[in-house]
């Protein structure tokens, strides 16, 4: 396939691109491509002038590469290459794209600004007709199921956590057997809601836990990264934040703050059911010394006094 056909197919992968592409290439873009391939983790952090550095090319050659491949640009290129390594790196090669990094400050400091970015851009991709439908969605709900396995558990457990306030059915799936989700979910029904939450690499359980839920006729809300991905094939309603990788570890900060923005929303909704949960919490935290108030912080227990005596 030539340059300009791969030019016109949009849907395809940078990988997929440069490999068809790489007989009706110069030898300066074969050494280009030929580089990326070999080093596509560190590669997709590189400069156009960088990456020209590292394989005996003129930056401009860098530039024109990009766009004979069909890109807008070396930004739009690298973008796009960014988006495909959050999907197909394993995790040693996530942990190798670290050697970036030159010392503890510039994790610290390029971490930090990553998570910004992925604040900022999810903020300005906002759907307010989706948000305001999932909300929706959920209030009509006999029955909740949530959804989150490995790297998004933290973001289900939390949501489980402020969502069994909210509502009186909720369901929290949970579990390392395929068989032992599906157990979780088999009530699953017309008039029930089920909120999968997956981002790169995306979960095969919770693609078909989505898709069984909308077989058997309840609602599917999807909180994930983006709208072309397998997670949003079976969604009535999907939800997007950012999630970039920061080496072996998922940048889950737009995420969180989505759903949480998600929680606030319900509780508004819910107000009055939540001020008479809240109240019977607080007497039975008081009760069993959940929170630590302060009061008998420096009181020691008369067994310990007589241990020390």
């Amino acid at each position: 396939m030539s340059m300009e056909e791969k030019r016109n197919d949009s849907l395809s992968s940078v990988v997929d691109r440069i490999t068809d592409a790489m007989d009706s290439m110069s030898k300066g873009q074969k050494a280009i491509a030929r580089y990326i391939l070999n080093n596509y983790e560190n590669a997709a952090y590189m400069t156009a002038a960088k990456l020209g550095e590292a394989t005996g090319v003129s930056e401009s050659t860098v530039v024109r590469f990009s766009m004979e491949l069909g890109y807008e640009g070396y930004p739009h290129f690298q973008k796009a290459l960014l988006e495909e390594l959050k999907v197909k790196l394993t995790s040693v090669q996530r942990l190798n794209a670290a050697s970036r990094f030159a010392d503890d400050a510039s994790v610290l400091k390029s971490i930090l600004q990553a998570d910004m970015d992925s604040l900022k851009h999810t903020y300005e991709n906002l759907d307010d007709q989706a948000f305001s439908q999932a909300v929706r969605t959920i209030l009509q709900a006999k029955k909740i199921y949530i959804m989150g396995l490995r790297s998004s558990a933290p973001l289900s457990s939390f949501m489980q956590f402020y969502m069994t306030i909210l509502f009186d059915d909720v369901v929290h799936i949970h579990s390392n057997s395929a068989n032992e989700v599906f157990e979780q979910i088999l009530p699953i029904g017309p008039g029930d809601v089920m909120i999968g939450i997956s981002f790169p690499r995306y979960s095969t359980r919770t693609i078909k836990s989505m898709q069984y839920a909308r077989d058997r006729g309840a609602s599917v809300i999807v909180i994930t990264d983006k709208a072309d991905t397998p997670m949003t094939e079976y969604a009535d309603v999907a939800l997007f934040a950012r999630s970039d990788m920061a080496s072996f570890v998922d940048s889950l900060t737009a995420p969180l703050s989505l759903i949480n923005a998600l929680l606030v929303a319900l509780g508004l909704h819910r107000k009055s059911h939540i001020e008479a949960s809240f109240e019977a919490l607080e007497k039975l935290w008081e009760e069993y010394k959940v929170y630590d108030t302060g009061k008998d912080r420096n009181l020691i227990p008369e067994k310990m006094k007589e241990e020390n005596q």
